[in-house]
């Protein structure tokens, strides 16, 4: 007598990602963890902003540990709320992309001098460069180099799940603003088309404002750079 073989159908751990609205920027930041957070689970955090209380307290009340604040960019808004993460976790690793290196110390580059709330952080302990396969727990998360908002904008891609966290560059029927220093239009739009219009339409768009949307609505609808 012989039994068919059991089919074990291949799973993929899928993120959790939180999302928390801070300052008056409206900055989205997130925390993500493989699947639900529970107490001792690893987790990172996209962006921290100004008045991050209730990211922080979120991340106290479900006893995460967090293993990286991953910077999509280094705008003021994207990083005020840094050194009160700090005072918190003060072993949490800050990843940014080299292009922005001096940012995080330069209240003019990161444009914070411009409205009068000088803002300086800890300086990054990992530079990215875009091309770079990040781990948390069993996700693995794909770094793109996403410049044209700044010159160190990055996107963070989890295909399997089909989720991005794409920052400033992309922005449900909008894109980031390119009239600030170290802006491009032209490079912004070659960003979006190549590496993010290239993902799977399905695809959830995380951006650093306003709701989430889909690589297939923004190429559809998108009225700064429509798809081909």
């Amino acid at each position: 007598m012989t039994t068919e073989p059991t089919k074990i159908q291949e799973t993929h751990p899928v993120p959790t990602i939180q999302r928390f609205v801070l300052g008056d920027f409206q900055t989205n930041c997130y925390i993500i963890t493989q699947g639900e957070p529970e107490p001792g689970k690893p987790c990172w955090i996209i962006d921290c902003g100004y008045a991050p209380d209730s990211l922080l307290n979120a991340i106290d009340e479900q006893q995460l540990r967090v293993d990286a604040l991953i910077l999509t960019h280094a705008h003021a808004d994207h990083i005020a709320g840094v050194c009160e993460l700090r005072s918190r976790h003060p072993e949490c690793p800050i990843l940014l992309h080299e292009a922005e290196e001096e940012w995080l110390n330069d209240p003019m580059l990161n444009l914070s001098a411009n409205i009068g709330l000088s803002v300086t952080a800890p300086s990054a302990t990992r530079l990215l460069r875009g091309g770079e396969a990040l781990q948390l727990e069993d996700m693995t998360w794909h770094v793109r180099h996403t410049p044209g908002h700044s010159p160190g904008g990055i996107t963070l891609v989890h295909l399997e799940s089909k989720a991005a966290m794409v920052g400033d560059t992309l922005f449900n029927g909008s894109v980031g603003r390119t009239d600030f220093p170290g802006s491009s239009m032209d490079t912004l739009a070659r960003s979006i088309r190549e590496q993010l219009y290239t993902l799977d339409p399905q695809t959830v768009c995380c951006p650093g404002h306003g709701p989430a949307t889909t690589i297939e609505h923004e190429m559809a609808t998108n009225p700064f750079v429509p798809g081909k």
